[in-house]
């Protein structure tokens, strides 16, 4: 519990300025049942500084739910499709498309998704990125193309922010990259340790807690402006900030009254207001995806353990039995499963059907974990080999990715939300 309550950190905003290291992902296991599915190379996508065929194939091989095949062909959305063709090479699906430079700069990019045992088309997209935003309009179709033969949306065109960290060099950087790892900007520098990265739902801002004031302090970082500024300076530990789904309010661990309990606090710093009253250290709070509960940690039961009170405040509800040591709890954004880090035999992850109570272990050496917005992954911080990496597990536990850098350690990761 001692890691609930301390921040030591001092930083300088560095908005927009890119990483010396991308992530690199190791993909292991596969979902039963995948979808087999064939892409094309888009006719002219050389024009464009990302190749989109490859980036689609990439995050569909990494979600584990499709068989990709290597069409080996250019096909463009205006192409001729002969589906028995594809049908026999085992692909049930097929994705086709373009890319043309327009004389602004911007691209036209364009894609089918195509059905080879009905002999049918199942979407098509145009959109016109700028250079910038090439990559990003590869994983809008790979998460359209997810989402129309899983019935599930994608989450390919989402971002995560996490810590990097060389202590050697005394050199704390709270990064922003793509889901698949690249695309990766500084948001905040320090000469000394960051943690608790929180994204707004609205994906335009992050709160963490600084230790630059010689005390734990909660700030919020803007990532589109590149200004900041302090929410919760109160006397003694400020820690652990959380949104609220309406992006009103956070919920942050206090202790200006004696021992850590659980406080709300409006988005812009006022508004203060307690709502656990415990004789333990309460901490850890995250609310439920419908803004109704909040989970939290709290030993007031001797041991760490999960709890959920109302987001008002109040009586809570002891919610994990099994085990003498549970702590940092995650909600999926469907409500229905509980993710979260228990000490059996080391620390790994866990998740629950908050219905039926069915515990599922996930992964081993596991710390600090963090739901995709679409509920079918968790992220979380490893050890291995001397250093601290990301990695990814699906929900149901076949699915399994690291997300490594050459240097340095990266941990605290949070998963954003969907971006609009």
């Amino acid at each position: 519990m001692k890691k609930l309550s301390y921040l030591f950190f001092s930083a300088a905003v560095v908005v927009g300025a890119s990483a010396n290291a991308q992530l690199k992902v190791e993909i292991a296991g596969v979902s039963s049942g995948q979808i087999p599915i064939a892409v094309a190379m888009f006719a002219d996508e050389g024009v464009a500084p990302a190749q989109m065929s490859a980036i689609i194939r990439a995050d569909l091989e990494r979600s584990g739910i499709f068989k990709v095949i290597d069409a080996g062909t250019v096909l463009s959305e205006t192409s001729p499709i002969d589906y028995g063709q594809w049908k026999s090479r085992g692909a049930d699906a097929l994705v086709v498309g373009s890319v043309q430079k327009l004389a602004n700069g911007n691209f036209n990019v364009r894609y089918e998704l195509h059905d080879t045992i009905k002999s049918s088309e199942i979407s098509a997209l145009g959109q016109t990125p700028t250079p910038r935003y090439a990559r990003l309009a590869a994983h809008k179709i790979a998460d359209d193309i997810y989402e129309k033969l899983t019935g599930t949306r994608g989450a390919f065109a989402t971002r995560i922010a996490y810590v990097n960290e060389n202590r050697a060099a005394k050199d704390y950087r709270l990064e922003i990259a793509d889901a698949d790892g690249e695309g990766t900007q500084v948001a905040v520098r320090s000469n000394e340790p960051i943690i608790s990265p929180s994204w707004s739902p609205d994906g335009t801002k992050v709160a963490y807690v600084s230790f630059e004031k010689r005390k734990p302090v909660i700030y919020v970082q803007n990532l589109v402006t590149g200004g900041r500024k302090i929410v919760v300076n109160e006397k003694g530990s400020n820690s652990a900030p959380s949104w609220s789904p309406d992006g009103s309010k956070l919920v942050v661990s206090l202790s200006k009254d004696g021992h850590t309990q659980v406080y709300s606090v409006n988005a812009d710093g006022g508004g203060l207001r307690r709502l656990s009253n415990s004789n333990g250290i309460d901490t850890e709070p995250q609310w439920s995806a419908d803004g109704q509960h909040i989970y939290f940690t709290s030993d007031r039961s001797g041991g760490p353990q999960i709890y959920r009170m109302a987001a008002s405040g109040g009586a809570a509800t002891r919610v994990t039995f099994t085990g003498s040591y549970n702590i940092s709890p995650r909600v999926s954004s469907d409500g229905k499963t509980l993710a979260w880090i228990s000490q059996r035999d080391g620390f790994s992850l866990y998740a629950m059907d908050l219905a039926s109570r069915q515990e599922i272990r996930l992964a081993d050496q596991a710390t600090e974990p963090s739901f995709s917005p679409n509920g079918k992954y968790i992220m979380y911080a490893t050890k291995g080999g001397g250093r601290t990496s990301l990695a990814v597990v699906s929900v149901d536990g076949r699915v399994k990715q690291r997300l490594t850098t050459q240097a340095g350690n990266i941990r605290e990761p949070n998963w954003g939300p969907f971006m609009k």
